[in-house]
C-alpha cells in the first residue's frame, strides 16, 4: 500500500538450541515456533520436562525471527543427539536431566550458563577438546544451517504474503548477570557462514567484537548481507548495556549498527521507572512507570533492590534517550537514537503467545503449573509485539521499515498507532485524508524534523485505534494517548515531561473484581493535533506517543483468583495463608510492593521523533521528466536550521543523495572539492557539469541547493511515493523523506 499498512511481529523467540531453554525442557525446534506463529499448535514443557502441555496463538502474527542464543549452538546439539560420540559425557547429561530441585538446577548452571557469564569465557565447553570425534564449531555451523533452512522454508513467497521470516540470533553478553544482551536481524537470506557468539567476540571488547563480527562478516562483505542490532532488556543490565561512547566515532557507529532497542519483553519493561511507595522515579514523576518493573537491576549473584535515587538511568530508555541528547550537544553524535519494538523473549517456541488470559509461560518447566507461575516467575508477563508501519508484509519491506525507525512496541496487544511531527498543513482528525496528508508535510515515528519555521512549536499528529482481539476475547477500549517529551537544555541538563492528548484518565473504566471482566467504557479510536506549549527551537528533543488501555486483569491476578487467593480481597492476606505456601506472594500487588498490582493498562509506545536544528527542515524543488532520460532534471532546495558545531564542509566534503527503492542520485563532493564564494560554498562536478552544490550560511541557516541533469534520475519512480533526500558528511547524517506527488513530468516533494 502507497502509505503502508501495520504488521505485527516476534523478532525474539528461542527453542531447544538456546541451552537454557532446553535446560528449561523445552523441545521444539525453529521450524515448530514458525508453525505456532502461523497457528499451529505445538508441545510445551511440564513440570517434568515431558511435552504433555500445548499451546496455540490466539491470531497469527505477520512476522517472527528465531533468535537462538549463537552462544554453545554446537554443544546443545551434540548433547542431544543419540549416537553423538558427546551423548553420554557429564556435562551433556546434566542438560538433558529432569531438574527436580534446586540442586539440580544449580549444576545445569554452572556446567552451562555460568561460562557466559565470567570476564574472559571459554571459546567451547571443555568436552569439546577432550572428547574424540567430536567437532562442536562443525556442529554450531550445522545449527546455524538449520536455523537458516526454517526461516526460508516458512518464508510465504507467493502473492499472499502472509508470512515474513528473518534469519537471527541473541548474542548474550552477561558480565556476572548484566544483560548486554542484543539480537542480530539479517535482511535477506544472505547471512555470514556462522553467528558470532559472545565467546567468538569477547577478546575485541565488549560491544566492539560483536560491533566487528557484523561489520567484517555482513556489512561490509560486499555480497548483500545487511542487518541491524537491537538491544534488548536494559533493565536488567545494571546501567551497562549503553556505556558512554569513546568518542564521536564510536557514538556515530552505535547509532548506525543499532537503530532500534527492544523497550518491551517478558522479563519485564525498560521505557522508565517510578517507585509508586517513596512517590518518586528516574528522571522525573511519571505515575505510569511503575508497568511490569523487576525489582532487581541486573540478575547477578549480588543483584539486590536499590533506592530509587541508587537505580542506573540507563537501565531504562526514556532517560537513556535523554543522555544521547547530552552527547549530540557535547559530541555532535547521539549514540542512542533508537526506536521502539517489543517481543516475547519466550524460550517455549511461543512467538507472540502474549494474550493475559491462559497464559503457558516462557520458560518450560520453570513456570509449567499454576504454583510455579506464582512463586518462580511472578515478575515476568507474557511479553510484547513489534509493530512496523511497511509497504507489504515482505523481508525488505519490513527490514526497510525498522532501519528507518518506522516502527513501534506494544505490551502484548495490537492497537493501531500514528504519529507524525513537522508542519502538518492541514493535517486535522477526522479527515479522510490525515493520513496522506501527514506523509506529505509530516515526518513518522521515528524519523527527525529540523528548524520550524517562525520559531513556532511543530504540530504533532497522534491517532490510534483499539485492538479488535478475537470472536472469543474482544480488545479493550483505549483510554487517552499521552506525548512524552525529552530534552536538554542549555546547560545540558536533561528533562522529561508527559502531556495527555487525547482520551480521558478519569473515564471510570476498570474491572469487575469478582470476574475480571471490564466495566466502564473507553474509545474505539483516538486522535489528536497537539502543538507543545513550551517548545524551545534552541533545545534538542525527542517526541513520541504512548497509548493507554482501559485497565483489565494481569495474568498473575487470574491465576491467584484460581487458586482461591483474591488480590482485590480485603482479606487476601488471610486467604493465602489457608492456601497452599507457592502462592503467598498473590498479594504483593495490594499491600506493600511498589510495583505489583492486580491490574495492568496495556500499551503501546510509537518510535520517537527527533528534533535537530541541523536536520533539514524544508525541501522544495522538483524533478522534471524528459522526454529522454538525459533530458530528465533536478532542482532542490533544502533548508537547515544550521550545520554541527565544528563542522567544515569546505575541509570535509558532502555527499548528497535522491533514493525511493534505489539511489536515484548521489553527487559525492570530496574533501576540499567545494570553492568558497563568500558565504556560499560551490561545487560543479568537472567530470559532468550538470551536477552542482551550493552551500550558503546565512543568518536564518544553512540552504544546501543541488541542480543536476540525466544520469541516475530515471531511476526514481515516476509515480506518487515516497522520496528520501539526505545530506552526509564525516559523523553527520540528515534525511527528509516525504510523499512526491507526480503532477504531468513534474514530480514535487509536498511540504
Amino acid at each position: 500500500m502507497p502509505l503502508r499498512q501495520p504488521f505485527f511481529g516476534d523478532l525474539h523467540v528461542h527453542t531447544r538450541f538456546s541451552a537454557d531453554a532446553y535446560i528449561f525442557g523445552t523441545r521444539v525446534g525453529p521450524r515448530d515456533a514458525y508453525d505456532f506463529a502461523r497457528g499451529a499448535t505445538i508441545p510445551v514443557s511440564d513440570t517434568n520436562e515431558q511435552q504433555t502441555r500445548s499451546a496455540t496463538i490466539d491470531r497469527p502474527l505477520d512476522f517472527m525471527a528465531d533468535t537462538d542464543h549463537s552462544e554453545l549452538f554446537g554443544e546443545v546439539d551434540v548433547c542431544i543427539t543419540p549416537g553423538s560420540p558427546a551423548f553420554d559425557v557429564a556435562t551433556c547429561q546434566v542438560l538433558r536431566q529432569v531438574e527436580h530441585s534446586s540442586s539440580d538446577e544449580f549444576q545445569a548452571n554452572i556446567a552451562w550458563l555460568f561460562p557466559l557469564g565470567i570476564p574472559n569465557p571459554p571459546r567451547v565447553l571443555p568436552f569439546c577438546t577432550t572428547t574424540p570425534g567430536i567437532d562442536c564449531h562443525a556442529a554450531s555451523i550445522s545449527v546455524w544451517q538449520e536455523i537458516q533452512a526454517a526461516a526460508e522454508e516458512a518464508y510465504d513467497r507467493t502473492s499472499a504474503c502472509r508470512f515474513t521470516t528473518f534469519v537471527g540470533y541473541e548474542h548474550t553478553n552477561s558480565p556476572l548477570g548484566r544483560h548486554r544482551h542484543r539480537n542480530v536481524i539479517f535482511r535477506n537470506a544472505i547471512v555470514p557462514s556462522y553467528a558470532p557468539s559472545q565467546l567468538d567476540t569477547f577478546q575485541d571488547g565488549d560491544l566492539q567484537g560483536l560491533w566487528k563480527a557484523i561489520e567484517d562478516l555482513c556489512l561490509n562483505a560486499g555480497d548483500g548481507c545487511d542487518a541491524v542490532i537491537i538491544p534488548h532488556n536494559p533493565n536488567l543490565s545494571g546501567g551497562e548495556q549503553f556505556v558512554d561512547p569513546a568518542d564521536a566515532a564510536e557514538a556515530f557507529r552505535r547509532q548506525t549498527l543499532e537503530p532500534l532497542v527492544e523497550i518491551h519483553q517478558a522479563k519485564g519493561n525498560s521505557e522508565c521507572r517510578f517507585d509508586r511507595l517513596a512517590g518518586v522515579g528516574v528522571g522525573a514523576a511519571d505515575e505510569l512507570c511503575t508497568f511490569e518493573q523487576e525489582p532487581l537491576p541486573h540478575q547477578g549473584p549480588d543483584a539486590t533492590p536499590l533506592p530509587i535515587d541508587q537505580y542506573p538511568r540507563r537501565n531504562m530508555v526514556r532517560t537513556t534517550l535523554e543522555d544521547g541528547l547530552g552527547f549530540e550537544q557535547t559530541l555532535g553524535v547521539n549514540p542512542f537514537r533508537f526506536g521502539f519494538i517489543g517481543s516475547t523473549d519466550t524460550h517455549n517456541g511461543t512467538a507472540g503467545n502474549t494474550a493475559e488470559r491462559d497464559w503457558v509461560g516462557i520458560q518450560g518447566h520453570d513456570d509449567a503449573s499454576p504454583a510455579l507461575q506464582i512463586s518462580q516467575q511472578l515478575r515476568n508477563n507474557p511479553g510484547g509485539l513489534a509493530a512496523v508501519w511497511a509497504e507489504e508484509n515482505s523481508r525488505d519491506a519490513i527490514f526497510s521499515a525498522l532501519r528507518r525507525r518506522e516502527t513501534y512496541a506494544t505490551s502484548g496487544t495490537r492497537p493501531v498507532v500514528r504519529f507524525f511531527a513537522g508542519s502538518l498543513d492541514d493535517v486535522t482528525c477526522g479527515d479522510g485524508a490525515f493520513i496522506e496528508r501527514a506523509y506529505e508535510t509530516g515526518t513518522p515515528m521515528g524519523g527527525e524534523m529540523g528548524a520550524v519555521r517562525d520559531a513556532k512549536s511543530p504540530r504533532f499528529a497522534v491517532w490510534a485505534q483499539k485492538d479488535p482481539g478475537t470472536a472469543t476475547v474482544p480488545g479493550t477500549d483505549l483510554q487517552r494517548i499521552q506525548i512524552v517529551k525529552g530534552w536538554i537544555d542549555a546547560s545540558g541538563a536533561p528533562h522529561e515531561k508527559v502531556y495527555d492528548v487525547a482520551g480521558d484518565a478519569g473515564n471510570g473504566a476498570g474491572v469487575d473484581p469478582a470476574t475480571c471482566e471490564p466495566t466502564g467504557a473507553g474509545a474505539a479510536e483516538l486522535c489528536a493535533v497537539w502543538e507543545d506549549p513550551e517548545f524551545d527551537p534552541a533545545e534538542r528533543s525527542f517526541y513520541y506517543a504512548r497509548v493507554l488501555e482501559n485497565p483489565t486483569c494481569r495474568w498473575s491476578t487470574r491465576v491467584c483468583k484460581a487458586a482461591g487467593v483474591d488480590p482485590f480481597a480485603s482479606d487476601c492476606v488471610a486467604q493465602a495463608a489457608a492456601a497452599p505456601a507457592e502462592f503467598a506472594d498473590c498479594c504483593l500487588g495490594t499491600t506493600n510492593d511498589p510495583f505489583l498490582s492486580p491490574t495492568i493498562q496495556e500499551r503501546a509506545w510509537g518510535s520517537p521523533v527527533w528534533y535537530r536544528p541541523e536536520a533539514i527542515g524544508r525541501l522544495q524543488g522538483r524533478l522534471t521528466f524528459g522526454k529522454r532520460s538525459s533530458d530528465d532534471a533536478l532542482a532542490l532546495h533544502a533548508t537547515l536550521g544550521g550545520l554541527p558545531e565544528g563542522l567544515d564542509l569546505a575541509a570535509a566534503g558532502l555527499t548528497v543523495r535522491l533514493s525511493d527503492d534505489d539511489d536515484g542520485l548521489a553527487i559525492a563532493v570530496p574533501p576540499g572539492g567545494f570553492r568558497k564564494r563568500g558565504r556560499r560554498l560551490m561545487y560543479k562536478d568537472r567530470a559532468d557539469g550538470r551536477r552542482m552544490v551550493t552551500v550558503t550560511t546565512g543568518r536564518k541557516g544553512v540552504k544546501i541547493t543541488v541542480a543536476a541533469q540525466g544520469g541516475d534520475l530515471s531511476r526514481i519512480a515516476r509515480e506518487d511515493h515516497f522520496v528520501t533526500f539526505g545530506l552526509e558528511a564525516p559523523l553527520y547524517r540528515t534525511s527528509y523523506t516525504r510523499r512526491w506527488l507526480l503532477r504531468g513530468r513534474r514530480l514535487r516533494p509536498v511540504g
